[in-house]
């Protein structure tokens, strides 16, 4: 069971036309959907050096990714955490580049800047009584309060990607196995951005944390913020036939697991909140205000794509091939 390090705030994490219960206990939500844009100023990174779909000649690494290599790994746990995480199984997957920090206040508003992406919930941490938007909006700080398509608009605006929920956990694990990006050493101040209080306390500048960076050089892979992932939430994905690829069920046997598990009871097979009743996306990673044990590489967090999370950003990945 995952321990609620805070209330979600219904007025700002809600569907339209009701409050909709937060995916996963632990995750304190307090997002803004979709459509909640009234007080947001489209504001632009003036200083950003950020240009569109940024790269080098073949064979060269793009502008601010690492590689992760080629292999296979062990994606899951046998035991501990929660159902979702189930069984530990391994996976195969192709090389990629993933960005090596989350994407900046500074690198969104370029994109905004540019007329290409929507603007983010830039007040969501006063509106969901999260702490003063200063904290939040600093041109390192991680960009917050976007919606998935939002990350997917701006990574393909990049010529990029949101990463596989594979593939994340890949630059986490490398081939030992490790149960966070620095080693099987439960965190540290040092190493990474977590257990800070909701309401007083803030994320961190990207980067901030250099011992706590992954095996391949990537920072902030654990804390600091939740990153959105490409993959819809599918709590059989370690069940089925595309397992070893690292491919989740299509949202219609998605939506029947999700059926299946409400009538059989199951309501903790996800989390300790209510069973989904839509498709939703896997967000991975952890967050400021997350505890030492919901940084676990295993660890699956599902939302609805409109939600805006006040502790939610991204990154993006890039096929190397």
């Amino acid at each position: 069971m995952r321990r609620a390090l805070v209330l979600c705030f219904f007025v700002a994490c809600h569907s339209a036309g009701e409050a909709s219960a937060p995916s996963r206990g632990e995750v304190a939500e307090a997002g803004i959907e979709a459509g909640a844009d009234a007080g947001v100023e489209a504001e632009a990174g003036a200083d950003a050096e950020v240009d569109a779909g940024a790269g080098t000649e073949a064979g060269a690494a793009p502008e601010g990714m690492l590689m992760v290599p080629a292999g296979t790994f062990t994606m899951g746990a046998d035991g501990g955490g929660e159902e979702d995480e189930h069984p530990a199984h391994a996976v195969t997957l192709k090389a990629f580049w993933l960005d090596r920090t989350e994407v900046t206040n500074e690198a969104y508003l370029a994109c905004v800047s540019a007329g290409a992406c929507k603007i983010n919930a830039r007040t969501i941490a006063s509106e969901t009584h999260a702490g003063p938007d200063a904290n939040f909006t600093g041109p390192q700080r991680p960009v917050v309060g976007v919606r998935w398509d939002d990350a997917t608009t701006y990574c393909g605006w990049k010529l990029k990607r949101l990463p596989r929920e594979a593939e994340f956990e890949r630059a986490i694990r490398d081939d030992d196995g490790r149960r966070f990006p620095w080693g099987n050493e439960r965190p540290t101040a040092d190493l990474t951005v977590f257990g800070r209080m909701y309401g007083r306390d803030s994320t961190d500048d990207v980067g901030s944390h250099p011992t706590g960076r992954g095996p391949y050089g990537h920072d902030d892979l654990a804390g600091n913020v939740w990153e959105w992932m490409e993959d819809e939430y599918d709590p059989y994905a370690y069940r089925r036939a595309t397992a070893a690829q690292g491919l989740p069920g299509t949202c219609p046997q998605i939506l029947a697991t999700l059926q299946e598990l409400r009538a059989a009871g199951k309501q903790g097979f996800t989390g300790s909140n209510a069973t989904p009743i839509d498709c939703e996306h896997v967000l991975r990673g952890g967050a400021y205000n997350y505890d030492a044990n919901g940084l676990r590489s295993t660890n699956r967090v599902h939302h609805p794509g409109r939600f805006r999370l006040v502790m939610a950003g991204f990154r993006c990945a890039k096929d190397a091939e």
